[in-house]
Formats: C-alpha cells, sequence, structure tokens
C-alpha cells in the first residue's frame, strides 16, 4: 500500500464510496415519495371528485378552484383535453405539452406538477413554497460528488507535488554546483525511491569529484619526485657517463611511465559503463602466470573459470603479488577457490598487514601510511585492483587474520556481468 499509484486509486475509490455512501443514506432517511408528490397526488385524488364535469361552464369551473386554492393555498390551473385554459387560481402556471404523461413540468414561475385527470383535463398545482427541479438536484448531486472527489484527492496530490518541487530544488542545486546538495526522504512510494536514487547519485558525484581532486592532488606529487630526479640526472650526465647513474634514470623513466599508466587506467575504469572484451579465462592458470615471475610465490587451488577481460585481470592479480612483495615478506601464497557461484582469490605474505582502521584506506588513491618508507610506490597498485574486481561484478578486500595479517582477497562471479555495467558486490 505505499505504492504511489495505489494510494492515488485508493483515495480516489474511497471518495466515491463516500458519496455513495452518503447518497444512499439520503436515499434511506429521506421520506418517499416526497411531499410534495404526495400532496399533488392527493389534490388530484380530492379534486378529480369535486370538479364540476367537462361539459360544465367554465364560471362554476372558475368557483370550484378558488374554493379548493382558498383552502389548500395552493396554486391551480385547470386545463381541457387540448391544453386550453379553463379555470386558474393563484399564481400563473405552465401549460402541459401535447406529450406530458403526467409529473413535473417547467414554465415561467418555476416547475409545477401536471395532474391528468379521467376525463382527460389537465390539473397543474405548485406549492407556495419554491422547490428545485429534479434536474437541479441530480446536477447538484454530481457536484457534490466531484467536490467530494476533489477534496479527498487535494491533500495527497498536493503532499506528491510539494515533494517533486524539493527534489527539483535539490537537482537545481547540485546542477548549480553544490555537491552535498541532499533532499529529504519521505515515506516509501516511487517518489521516496526518487530522492534516494538522487541522494545517492549526488554522494556519488561528491565522491567521484572529491577522489579525482584527491587524485590530481596527489599525481602531481607522485610526479614531481621521478621528474626531479630525471632533471638531476640529465644534468649529471652532462659531465660524465656514469652507467649506475644511466641506469637509475631509466629506473626512475620507467617508474615514471607505470605511474602515468596507472593513472590512465584508473582514470578509464572510472569512465567506461562496462567492458571492452569479455572472454572464458582461467583464473588459477593466470596467477601461476604472473607467479612465475616472482621468486618466492606460490599458487595453489583448483581452476576456476570466469568471463571477464583478460588484459585487466592480468593486471589485478600482478598487483596483488607486487604490492605482496613490496609491502610485505616473502613467501607470498595465491589461492584460487570456487564456491559454485563466486571465484575467490586470496593473496597473502608473511607481513605484519596494517591496522584495522587502515583496511579500507589501502585502497585509496596514492594511500601512504604515517612513518612509511616506500618512495612512489605507494600509488595506485590497489585502488586498481579494487576497480577491475569491480568492473567484473566482485568485490576486493582486506582480510588479515591473526595467523595471516597481511592478506588481501578478490572475488569475482563465475556467471558473467551484465553488458553495460558492473554487478553489485556481494559480501565477503
Amino acid at each position: 500500500m505505499h505504492r504511489l499509484y495505489k494510494q492515488i486509486y485508493l483515495t480516489i475509490i474511497a471518495s466515491l464510496l463516500l458519496v455513495v455512501l452518503f447518497g444512499g443514506m439520503m436515499w434511506r432517511f429521506a421520506p418517499h415519495p416526497s411531499p410534495d408528490q404526495q400532496g399533488f397526488e392527493l389534490v388530484g385524488e380530492i379534486i378529480a371528485p369535486a370538479l364540476p364535469p367537462a361539459d360544465a361552464d367554465d364560471a362554476t369551473q372558475q368557483r370550484t378552484l378558488d374554493r379548493v386554492h382558498d383552502r389548500l393555498k395552493i396554486d391551480l390551473a385547470l386545463f381541457d383535453k387540448d391544453r386550453r385554459l379553463i379555470a386558474a387560481a393563484g399564481g400563473r402556471l405552465p401549460t402541459p405539452s401535447r406529450r406530458e404523461t403526467g409529473g413535473w413540468i417547467i414554465g415561467r414561475g418555476g416547475p409545477a406538477w401536471a395532474i391528468r385527470l379521467p376525463d382527460d383535463r389537465w390539473l397543474v398545482a405548485r406549492t407556495r413554497v419554491r422547490r428545485w427541479h429534479p434536474l437541479l438536484g441530480f446536477i447538484a448531486f454530481l457536484g457534490g460528488i466531484a467536490l467530494a472527489v476533489a477534496v479527498c484527492a487535494y491533500p495527497l496530490v498536493r503532499r506528491l507535488t510539494r515533494r517533486l518541487e524539493r527534489l527539483q530544488a535539490g537537482v537545481e542545486q547540485l546542477g548549480a554546483g553544490d555537491l552535498a546538495a541532499r533532499v529529504s526522504v519521505e515515506g516509501r512510494d516511487e517518489v521516496a525511491m526518487l530522492a534516494e536514487s538522487f541522494n545517492r547519485a549526488a554522494t556519488r558525484i561528491e565522491d567521484l569529484v572529491g577522489q579525482h581532486k584527491l587524485l590530481l592532488a596527489n599525481a602531481s606529487h607522485e610526479l614531481r619526485t621521478p621528474l626531479s630526479r630525471i632533471r638531476l640526472g640529465v644534468e649529471l650526465l652532462k659531465g660524465a657517463a656514469d652507467p649506475k647513474r644511466k641506469a637509475d634514470l631509466e629506473r626512475d623513466i620507467a617508474e615514471l611511465d607505470a605511474l602515468i599508466d596507472e593513472i590512465l587506467l584508473s582514470s578509464r575504469l572510472d569512465a567506461a559503463r562496462g567492458l571492452d572484451r569479455r572472454e572464458e579465462i582461467d583464473l588459477l592458470a593466470l596467477a601461476a602466470e604472473e607467479a612465475s615471475r616472482y621468486e618466492h610465490c606460490t599458487v595453489t587451488g583448483e581452476p576456476v573459470t570466469v568471463c571477464g577481460d583478460r588484459s585487466l585481470l592480468r593486471r589485478m592479480v600482478r598487483n596483488l603479488i607486487e604490492n605482496a612483495e613490496r609491502h610485505g615478506a616473502t613467501p607470498i601464497e595465491v589461492d584460487v577457490r570456487s564456491d559454485g557461484t563466486r571465484a575467490s582469490m586470496t593473496v597473502s605474505d608473511r607481513g605484519p598487514g596494517v591496522p584495522r582502521d587502515d583496511r579500507e584506506r589501502v585502497f585509496t588513491p596514492f594511500f601512504r601510511r604515517p612513518g612509511s618508507d616506500h618512495g612512489s610506490g605507494a600509488g595506485l597498485g590497489l585502488t586498481l585492483v579494487r576497480q577491475i574486481a569491480h568492473r567484473h561484478g566482485g568485490e576486493a578486500r582486506w582480510v588479515g587474520t591473526t595467523e595471516r595479517p597481511s592478506t588481501i582477497r578478490v572475488v569475482l562471479p563465475i556467471r558473467a556481468a551484465p553488458v553495460g555495467r558492473a554487478e553489485m558486490p556481494r559480501p565477503l
């Protein structure tokens, strides 16, 4: 019952039910037939025997109508079968048409009641109290229905439009550059869901903008160090061609090139909506290929086939092993398992790990623990690991335990993620 269309529909139905109930109560408790109808029928029953016959002179019939008019205090008019006025008492009354069969008729002075006598004469009567014609009553009844529907539907419609107006103001505020703009969530209908979606989108936009600002600030700082070393090396090479300095210079250039490559890949993963390539990949074989490049790295587990981009998954495995080698302690162990629906790859080493408060922060760009001394190595390695996992519909988390404090696990779905978007990661 919290869906918006149900609320509108039930409001209209409830309004109509109230109108029907009110009309039924009026019909039940109102006198039936009405006093006018009873009165006119009574007049017809009384006057019919008392009226002179149809062949009586007009003066006799006029005296009879005057006597009844004085007694009942109603307007009367008598017409012959050809609708010719014979006698009248009181106010002016309408003439029955040739199509009349009896009942209410409308004319100058308001509605009146026409009674057809047994000898085909017509008696028209009207009370002195002005009454509405039944047609006007029917129109008023329909107007009451419209008013009831309008009154009952207005609060709901106004509440809906007021929430939409606030949502519009929030969108305009966000579009004007206020990334902290949020709207209040009221109810549990479609408008509330739209407000929640807007708040999530605004939070995501604010986080992305903040991350990109942080990425640019950190990138400029990280790039400045190898550039300074390259500049110094170039100056020193002018005087002497020292092989060691050449090697250092080449290493700095490679480090700078790798950092730029990581920044570009991270930006591409943020901007892309899906994977460029999809193929079936044996995750265990891929991990074994990458582990063979390192001296103290072993791979265990079972073959698990996942669907994804081979180059991205290879980069993910490589970054995990390099992170363990650079910031942990050998030996490094890679384990690949499957639970039937998900593939998990765990990379652990003998290092001390990170404090619990830093287990999420290690996946942020250029995270550096206080007191660490790893140069520019604290770049985008684990950030790319999580981005690649998300792009494949999975997740990457630090899952260190007391026995193995330095452990990272990546979970990927065995089935392919929907084209165009990554699946929501499942909890580890």
